[in-house]
């Protein structure tokens, strides 16, 4: 009697084991437009790697690359259903968990990515802690680098904007309303299909970095690149905040320390493969168009007018970008 008792005791705390076993098991689901083979899965694959290691496999990532689950709106749609628990997104694409997201996102802004450093350090974590309360968690932003006008004809001038068939992103009113600003009406397009839209002639005119316009192959539809950083871009990697709450503490704390560490790589690797991807693009004969002085000073000016249309919108908040614009000029002094 007594040996069936303690089997039976035996039984119910294996019973119990197991159930805390794989109620503690989480399985995240991450989509992603960036291509199998790129720079960017590779550092995340490494990651998720070593969390589902250390965490012997309690927590693991899988990976939708290339695509394959659609644009950022239709995977918002799926995390929403809970058939994909995140993504690596384009800023832009949070906007409505969190406006604020898009303060950098100001055209001519900065003007070098030692700016960009120098306000990052100082408004990363405005970013992610506001799309944390808006139930996105993430972690290092990704930046993108800058992005420059690309297009079919020469662009030098704003004028030369007009008549012009101009790509903004689906899902991101703050591009729209910035675009807008510069006298013409933009075309919103999911990323994946820019390189249809150019090959048909739908668009004819982009904005991109310089490593995603070779990534995505775009680059074999334009001629000529107008040579002014316009706008600072970055990505997310984002998890639905009512998965990640599933990871246990100290899970959580492994995740967000791999998944920090993976993500610094992608930031610091995509700056020099954008140094690369302008001499790539140099080298197949597309122009780099410098504007005059006098071209320059009317961008500049479009461009302020530009974000201060954004703060009016209301597609960006006003106090952390006066925060921005005083960083930027206490760094300029300094220097």
């Amino acid at each position: 009697m007594l040996n069936k008792s303690i089997l039976q005791l035996f039984f119910c705390i294996l019973m119990i084991t197991v159930f805390c076993v794989s109620a503690q098991a989480v399985t995240i689901k991450i989509a992603t437009i960036s291509p199998e083979g790129s720079m960017w899965m590779e550092k995340m694959r490494q990651g998720a790697n070593q969390v589902a290691k250390v965490t012997d496999n309690r927590v693991k990532f899988k990976f939708y690359p290339g695509g394959v689950m659609g644009n950022d709106k239709a995977v918002l749609r799926k995390i929403r259903i809970n058939q994909l628990q995140g993504g690596a997104f384009m800023a832009g694409s949070l906007s409505s968990f969190f406006q604020g997201n898009q303060i950098y996102a100001q055209p001519m802004k900065f003007k070098s990515q030692e700016e960009v450093d120098y306000v990052r350090g100082h408004m990363d974590a405005y970013i992610i802690n506001g799309l944390g309360d808006g139930g996105i968690v993430c972690f290092t932003l990704m930046g993108g680098g800058f992005a420059y006008i690309m297009s079919k004809s020469p662009i030098t001038s704003v004028g030369d904007l007009k008549n012009r068939k101009i790509w903004v992103p689906d899902n991101d009113k703050a591009s729209v309303d910035s675009v807008s600003s510069f006298g013409v009406s933009p075309i919103a397009l999911p990323l994946a299909d820019v390189r249809t839209g150019l090959q048909s002639g739908l668009i004819d005119t982009v904005g991109t970095s310089p490593v995603g316009a070779v990534v995505l192959q775009w680059h074999t539809e334009i001629k000529y690149i107008t040579n002014i950083p316009l706008l600072y871009v970055y990505a997310v990697f984002a998890i639905d905040k009512k998965t990640f709450n599933k990871i246990s503490p100290d899970d959580q704390k492994i995740v967000s320390g791999v998944m920090n560490q993976a993500l610094q790589e992608i930031d610091r690797l995509n700056r020099q493969d954008n140094v690369k991807a302008i001499e790539a693009l140099k080298k197949q004969g597309i122009e780099f168009i410098t504007p005059s002085q006098e071209q320059m000073n009317e961008w500049m000016a479009t461009a302020a007018k530009a974000s201060q249309k954004m703060i009016n919108a209301g597609d960006l908040p006003k106090a952390p970008a006066d925060e921005i614009d005083a960083l930027l000029e206490q760094y300029r002094k300094n220097q």
